[in-house]
């Protein structure tokens, strides 16, 4: 049994918290509010999930989800999370987080950004590419790998031992992978390219209308068409 942590417990950090009990592990959930105002969803939740606070999630996670606006990526606890495989699902918004002057000009991402937060930890860079709704329709956990059936994630890691940790967690959860290479890649499917959100989606223009099944040919030719001015 896997125990996935999470900083941050919104619409992605819910809904990957959903999948993965509905996979029988167990989440501990924090937000920047305090455990008690994860009541409501934990008790949604069940027995297989608690609040807690950050640091206390990051340490009891085999797999941490950071999953905050990225305005907020120094706040996420250091020590806590050595030696651990965290999951980035932030994007940069400039409206929403400021102006950040590396991810402007392409001199970095913000995985990296996250990876030079926490030096002693392995981050890989997922979720950041699909609506909640998407996420939460396509997972189908019964399905094999490589099936008809399944839908695939995009990753991106500088660690080996950890991408394979996070394509095991995924596989449980009902999806396959794509491994985009090191964590400098994971710009790929970041906001404005086109392996960001629609390809999921049944109809661009109203995205909760349905998702669609994504494959591994089809993401990977998206990936291979993002531009970007450096």
């Amino acid at each position: 049994m896997t125990t996935w942590g999470f900083i941050g417990s919104g619409n992605i950090g819910s809904t990957v918290a959903r999948l993965a009990i509905a996979a029988g592990h167990d989440v501990v959930l924090s937000n920047s509010r305090g455990p008690e105002t994860l009541a409501d969803l934990v008790g949604e939740l069940g027995p297989h999930a608690r609040a807690a606070t950050a640091p206390e999630a990051a340490s009891a996670g085999d797999v941490v989800v950071v999953t905050i606006p990225l305005k907020a990526y120094r706040d996420v606890p250091v020590d806590a999370l050595a030696g651990k495989v965290v999951v980035d699902t932030m994007n940069y918004y400039p409206e929403r987080d400021g102006r950040f002057e590396g991810l402007d000009d392409g001199s970095t991402t913000s995985s990296e950004l996250l990876q030079a937060h926490l030096p002693q930890s392995h981050v890989v860079k997922g979720f950041n590419n699909i609506f909640f709704q998407h996420l939460r329709d396509l997972a189908h956990p019964a399905a094999p790998s490589g099936s008809e059936e399944r839908s695939v994630l995009a990753i991106a890691g500088d660690d080996a031992d950890a991408k394979q940790t996070v394509r095991q967690a995924l596989d449980a959860l009902g999806y396959d992978t794509l491994d985009l290479g090191r964590l400098a890649e994971g710009w790929r499917t970041q906001p404005g390219q086109p392996a960001y959100g629609t390809p999921y989606a049944k109809d661009t223009s109203d995205w909760t209308a349905g998702a669609r099944r994504v494959g591994s040919d089809e993401l990977a030719g998206l990936a291979a068409q993002a531009t970007r001015e450096v």
